[in-house]
């Protein structure tokens, strides 16, 4: 592959890394996906060389941010455009803290959205209810779902119909991550992560590729 991308742009300098980078670039931007789509659910992706060395680069530098996103996402800065609403007493929130109540406060059962056609409003539980989610969040999709969507189907409490084995994320919350606050948290760090996701792909050169 390093030999492959070097045939193309003999002049200039790239490693392995930034093909990897490029790589992931390449693989969110939409052109691609349509352009190749029929190619995609049989095959292996193919990976062409765009014409342009600057190209090049831009994909590859966009790949390496989302990946930064995408592998720190626990750690992104929450959305705090979004508004927390309900009966949990000293509720705010930061870019970083979700301040007020106490752990039970948190627990969750199922995440859901206020109304069917309203995506805008998400009902945590029944003290808590996260409003001014902006439509564009749930435009980053990964395996056929929004992203935030997700979050909400695996922060939840389920019950495996064959086994009887319960699920419950306020479990994982608590004695993994030690915060009953986790499954919110994490819901607003994504919001954040999609958007910012949504930001960088459609930022992206046009694809002009290498014959």
């Amino acid at each position: 592959a390093l030999k492959h991308f070097k045939d193309a742009y003999p002049s200039c300098e790239l490693t392995k890394e930034d093909i990897f980078y490029y790589i992931y670039g390449l693989l969110h931007n939409e052109e691609y996906r349509e352009r190749y789509a029929d190619n995609l659910t049989k095959q292996l992706p193919r990976i062409p060389r765009v014409k342009s060395f600057d190209d090049f680069k831009a994909f590859s530098y966009a790949g390496r941010q989302l990946a930064d996103l995408h592998l720190n996402y626990e750690s992104a800065d929450m959305y705090t455009e979004a508004k927390l609403t309900g009966k949990t007493k000293g509720l705010k929130l930061t870019k970083q803290a979700i301040v007020g109540g106490v752990d039970e406060d948190y627990r969750v059962t199922k995440m859901k959205f206020s109304k069917k056609d309203d995506k805008s409003t998400v009902v945590y539980n029944s003290g808590i209810t996260i409003e001014n989610i902006p439509e564009q969040a749930y435009d980053y999709v990964v395996n056929g779902k929004p992203a935030l969507e997700w979050v909400m189907e695996r922060q939840a409490v389920t019950t495996d119909k064959k086994s009887g084995i319960t699920n419950d994320a306020n479990d994982w919350a608590i004695e993994t991550m030690e915060n009953a606050k986790y499954p919110l948290e994490l819901f607003l760090r994504v919001i954040t992560v999609s958007l910012e996701t949504q930001k960088i792909v459609n930022a992206l050169p046009k694809l002009d590729i290498l014959n």
